[in-house]
Formats: C-alpha cells, structure tokens, sequence
C-alpha cells in the first residue's frame, strides 16, 4: 500500500516537473518563441509612432484637421490598445527607456536589452518612412524639438519629470502589490495622453528615445536629440529609484509577467508574488 503510495506520489511530482519546468524551459529557449517577442515589440512600436508622428505630419498635409488635443491623446489611445494585445507577447515595452527600466528593476533579463531597443527603433523608423511616402511631407514634423524660445536643458527637463512619470505608472501597475492586469492599460494609456495635453508645447513629450528616433532618422535632422536619449533614461532611472523606495526590490512572478509577457517568463525571485 505504502509503495503504490509512492508511485503514485513519483508520478505526480514527474508530471509537475515535465508541466512546470521541462516543457517551459523548452519554450523558453526555443528561438521562435523570441521572434514573436521581437515581431511584437517591432510591430507595436511601429503602431505607436504612426499615430505620434502622424499627427504632426497630417496637421502639415492637412492644416486646421488636427488640433493639438487630438494628435497628444490619439498616441495614448494607441498604447492603450496596443497593450490591451500583445502585452502577454512581449510586455509591450515600445519604448527603450521602458526596456531599461524593467531591466534595473530585476523584471526583464538583460540579454534581451540589446535586441528588443534595435526592433523598437527598427519599427519607429519605418513608421516614420511609411508616413513620409504616404503623407509626402518631411519626417521632421512628426517628430520632437524644443519649442521655440526653450532651451534644450529645459526641454531635457520637462522630458525627464515626464518620464519619470510615464515610467512609475508602468512599474506600479506591473508590481506584485498593486498588479492590476489588463486595466494597466488604461493607466499608462491615460497618462500618456495627459501628459502630452500639458508637456507637449515645450518638449513634445516624447518620453521615448524610438519614437523621435525614427522621424530624425527619417528627415535627416538630429537637432537637440540628446534631449531625447538623455531625458527619458534619467527620467526612467528616477522611476526605478522610486518604485523600490515604494516597493522594495523587483522581481517576483506578478511584475516579470508584465515585463516579459507569458511567453514562458523568466522569474528572478520566484519566491516574490
């Protein structure tokens, strides 16, 4: 009796060990499940700079068309729904500095840094190409300058206090204490759009190095895109000095899943919720 007890417990533990461990580890290294995380990185970022960069593009194509209401809540509603998704694919960074900061917080392995930042500025920049054969006008008005009578220090500001925002919704919606699930796409989609409705005039609220990446890459014109590196990453870096102060350390099954998606997440402290 006792020994058909332990068969039966063996078999179980084998079947849990295949389920839980072998079969993810397989599709965690299988190369494949990679490229839908690139493919949907790439495809979402293209999405999302051709509603940012549309905007200003079409308003030159098309003037009084789009009021400046319209082009900064119109990027929110696409990161909302790009979300809403392919989040559980990639985690729906579409942002360099998002990539970055889920690294720092212990959520997204390192490894994957180099690859996800190259499709994301890959799928800003054919936004942007795709705007400007189709638009015909330059690339330039879809992208990110300070405004006139600004210095780039204080657009660099503005993009810096703007990402620290944009970058501690993201981290608090993904968080084991306070993991919302899919609503997180409304609280980072809403906050893009708000912040764009008072920020824009001096910075454009870019908050993200591709989506100002691709337009200059596009229209040949870099000016003060230091702005736009520099802003976002201390901007980001700020946010995950924040979210431990707030939270502790990363990591943990809850926020590993937001920043990888479920394609078999890797969990840096699995013991963590």
């Amino acid at each position: 009796m006792a020994q058909d007890s332990h068969a039966a417990a063996r078999g179980r533990f084998e079947r849990w060990f295949e389920v839980e461990v072998v079969d993810p580890m397989a599709d965690f290294q299988n190369p494949r499940q990679e490229f839908r995380r690139l493919a949907s990185e790439l495809f979402g970022t293209f999405l999302l700079v051709l509603v940012a960069a549309g905007g200003g593009m079409m308003s030159q194509a098309f003037p009084d068309t789009i009021s400046r209401t319209a082009a900064v809540i119109a990027p929110g509603l696409m990161v909302m729904g790009i979300i809403l998704f392919m989040g559980k694919v990639s985690g729906a960074h579409l942002n360099p500095a998002v990539t970055l900061a889920f690294s720092l917080r212990g959520d997204f392995p390192w490894r994957r840094v180099p690859a996800y930042i190259v499709v994301q500025l890959i799928g800003a920049t054919l936004a942007a190409w795709f705007l400007y054969a189709v638009i015909g006008v330059s690339a330039s008005y879809g992208s990110n300058y300070p405004a006139d009578g600004y210095s780039s220090f204080q657009a660099f500001v503005m993009e810096v206090v703007l990402t620290l925002g944009l970058v501690s919704v993201i981290l608090g919606t993904a968080s084991g204490a306070q993991n919302i699930g899919v609503a997180g796409a409304v609280g980072v989609g809403g906050y893009i759009a708000l912040a764009g409705l008072w920020g824009s005039p001096i910075s454009g609220t870019s908050m993200n190095p591709a989506r100002t990446f691709g337009p200059d890459l596009v229209s040949l014109d870099f000016t003060d895109y230091w702005v736009y590196i520099a802003g976002p990453i201390v901007g980001a870096v700020l946010a995950v000095g924040f979210a431990f102060v707030l939270r502790g350390y990363g990591g943990g099954r809850s926020g590993s899943a937001a920043a990888q998606g479920a394609l078999e997440t890797e969990v840096e402290r699995p013991d963590k919720a």
